[in-house]
């Protein structure tokens, strides 16, 4: 039973519960980093890999319920080493949620870019993270040209004495059926990213255990949402996705489980909107869905 609520607002409760309150397709991106499997048991109510997929799923089930049929949900996960193997709860997930109806659009990387040296035994240090893309749909709201990046460096050689077949859309050598013409590049500034995304970690984790940088939802955010629209973050920890939110002008909604968690995510807001002049811009749900 849904019930009447505000936006730009961080909700109290377990997920799966406080998900029920919000109303079917109302939310334009889902963004989110739930608990990785059995870590930091101590400051986030770690879950047992054999028994996260279980737990998982009657939640996807209801964001598959709020999100709208053009939106999109970003899960940022990872799996985990255990008695020196990989642990296989992600991608048993991916199937699971495929099952449930869900798309798997896509897979993002995001590379930790300042990320320190390490070793283990028979392995080195993780430098990167899962952002995977799942969608209603296989249209969905997408502005690509907010994500535009520089051209880069590369172009300044390869561009400056183009063949007879760089001016011409020339197929592969392989058969593939892709083709490409170099030229289109000429006087170009600014091009399209790929899938990895090269982020640096935040240097201070703001008194959370598990906080990402503000560039990681920023970036999704500005790729899936255009100002005004409504995000989803489901497990919002120190609010994080919610300060990106309001840098880039679009409304929020925020759960957290933990108490702690949930003061530190109001106290970022409130500073945050301390900072800009007291701005805010909380509304009625219902408004926004009229």
């Amino acid at each position: 039973m849904t019930i009447m609520l505000e936006l730009d607002t961080i909700l109290k409760g377990e997920s799966l519960l406080t998900l029920k309150a919000l109303h079917d397709s109302c939310i334009d991106l889902i963004f989110t980093s739930p608990p990785y499997a059995d870590n930091r048991k101590k400051t986030y109510k770690g879950i047992p890999i054999k028994d996260y997929v279980n737990w998982f799923l009657p939640i996807s089930c209801e964001l598959k319920r709020v999100l709208k049929n053009d939106g999109t949900f970003i899960l940022n996960i990872k799996e985990r080493t255990e008695n020196g193997e990989r642990q296989t709860y992600v991608l048993e997930l991916i199937l699971e949620m495929k099952r449930q109806g869900w798309l798997w659009t896509e897979e993002f990387i995001w590379h930790k870019k300042n990320c320190y040296p390490g070793k283990w035994p028979n392995r080195f240090r993780d430098a990167w993270e899962r952002c995977l893309q799942f969608n209603k749909q296989k249209k969905f709201n997408m502005y690509q040209d907010a994500v535009k990046v520089p051209i880069g460096d590369w172009s300044i050689k390869r561009l400056a004495n183009l063949s007879e077949t760089d001016r011409r859309r020339d197929e592969s050598k392989v058969g593939s059926g892709f083709g490409k013409n170099i030229s289109n590049w000429l006087g170009k500034k600014l091009v399209y990213p790929t899938n990895v995304l090269h982020l640096s970690t935040e240097c201070a984790n703001r008194g959370h255990s598990a906080s990402f940088p503000i560039s990681l939802p920023s970036w999704f955010i500005k790729l899936f949402t255009k100002e005004d629209d409504l995000v989803l973050d489901p497990f919002i920890g120190s609010g994080t996705t919610a300060l990106a939110c309001l840098e880039l002008n679009r409304h929020y909604i925020g759960i957290e489980a933990m108490d702690n968690y949930h003061r530190l995510a109001q106290d970022s807001i409130d500073a945050w909107e301390s900072k800009n002049n007291g701005k805010s811009r909380t509304l009625d749900l219902w408004a926004l869905l009229k």
